[in-house]
């Protein structure tokens, strides 16, 4: 069950959003081996003057930006399939973002099962009763 949230710079954009969530969890989905009808995406917008890196916002350098968080329960994937997820996730978003500062940011996070879940069950429960 991965929860996907995702945070762009830039003003919001229904047809944007719409195509990043789409492709971001069908993404996820292929490269961490989850499944589509457990996945939620959360998209988010902050404006680029309230972006900054390096004490510079990204309006100043007419860059766009991202942060991805992916949660998924901890030692389900690989440390190759993780990598192999960024490499990819940074190729898609950078696609159809557009020019990206380079320290845009993807971060997975390893939950462990007993603390991760979803309707009231843990994943440690799902297992152990699948």
């Amino acid at each position: 069950m991965p929860g996907i949230n995702l945070t762009i710079a830039g003003t919001p954009n229904a047809e944007l959003t719409e195509r990043v969530a789409e492709q971001i969890a069908l993404l996820t989905c292929d490269v961490l081996k989850k499944e589509l009808t457990r996945t939620r995406v959360i998209v988010r917008y902050v404006p680029e003057d309230q972006w900054f890196i390096a004490g510079r916002s990204l309006a100043k350098d007419k860059q766009k930006s991202y942060q991805l968080e992916v949660t998924i329960t901890g030692e389900t994937n690989t440390r190759t399939e993780k990598a192999d997820f960024h490499s990819a996730a940074h190729a898609l978003l950078t696609k159809l973002l557009g020019d990206v500062h380079p320290h845009s940011s993807i971060h997975i996070v390893d939950c462990s099962p007993t603390s991760y879940g979803y309707g009231g069950i843990t994943q440690e429960h799902r297992y152990q009763h699948a």
